[in-house]
């Protein structure tokens, strides 16, 4: 067998690294079954991607006694993630990264995240929405998507500002001063379709930064950096700061199959339908967990 390279393998390496056909590789990289990319139209598999991919598929994954989560912001699944980890103390690891929607979601393709948390959009448009940005990725056609919850979406505001910049024409003003997110956050997504409906281009909004979490958006305005920015109920009842709502979201896990049945993500359902995880959601408002854990999509694996 031919020495392996350090960084990535071509199809007959794989080939021979796996023991497998090079009829069998191309398969089950164009299905998604494996970690791979495609360069100048020849597939190239990271041998480090490889090699987890392998642990993973033993005995439900070695890796079984971690969960990292990436993606969307939100209050309410980062205290769950910060009790769960009290929970299982060194048994366990439970990590959360905000990254945003997009981010996350190339991390999970990668594999360097094991499920990535989504919002794109109103609730009532997110059965269509969601399936259509996760097919975007080839690998989607090994995940499944699990809704979380729903929760209020909007504008936060200092309580003081609440009467004046609840009138559209006040919170465009030139004198308003917003924090927005980055691109390829869903909060991003939420403003830039709030100010079409306004018939109001982002690049006239006078911007004064840009924040990576709901708390960074909160904490600016509740500084006086900002006056007004995109972000939760939960996130300005956190700060005490003044909420504009717009819309309700639905705030959903991508999870790869192999992941979907792990205890420690099982265990994430479980708390919030458990009496603290809704007692949780009720003291952080705006959150409604009726159809948490409900199976919303799944590609069709034939």
């Amino acid at each position: 067998m031919s020495e392996m390279p350090q960084a990535f393998m071509n199809v007959r390496q794989l080939a021979e690294y796996l023991h497998l056909n090079e009829k069998k590789v191309y398969a089950m990289a164009a299905e998604g079954e494996i970690p791979a990319t495609k360069l100048t139209g020849k597939w190239l598999f990271p041998k480090s991607l490889v090699d987890r991919w392998l642990l993973e598929s033993c005995h439900n994954g070695m890796m079984a006694d971690r969960l990292l989560l990436a993606g969307s912001d939100d209050p309410l699944l980062q205290a769950a993630a910060n009790r769960l980890t009290q929970q299982l103390r060194t048994q366990a690891l439970f990590s959360y990264t905000v990254t945003g929607t997009k981010l996350g979601l190339e991390l999970l393709a990668q594999g360097h995240a094991d499920a990535c948390a989504i919002h794109w959009g109103r609730a009532e448009e997110s059965e269509v929405r969601h399936p259509a940005l996760l097919q975007q990725f080839s690998q989607s056609r090994q995940w499944i998507l699990v809704h979380l919850f729903r929760r209020s979406q909007g504008l936060i505001v200092r309580n003081m500002d609440l009467p004046r910049l609840n009138d559209p024409d006040q919170a465009l003003d030139y004198s308003t001063r917003w924090v927005v997110r980055q691109e390829g956050a869903g909060s991003q997504r939420f403003l830039n379709e709030w100010l079409a409906s306004q018939a109001f281009p982002l690049d006239r909004l006078t911007v004064g930064s840009t924040a990576f979490s709901e708390r960074e958006v909160a904490s600016l305005i509740a500084k006086g950096e900002a006056d007004i920015g995109p972000g939760t109920l939960s996130a300005a009842r956190e700060f005490g700061l003044g909420f504009i709502p717009v819309c309700d979201e639905s705030f959903d896990l991508v999870v790869p199959r192999n992941v979907y049945f792990r205890r420690l993500l099982q265990q994430l359902f479980e708390f919030f339908q458990s009496s603290e995880g809704l007692s949780l959601a009720q003291q952080l408002q705006g959150y409604d967990l009726s159809n948490c854990g409900r199976l919303i999509w799944s590609a069709d694996p034939g």
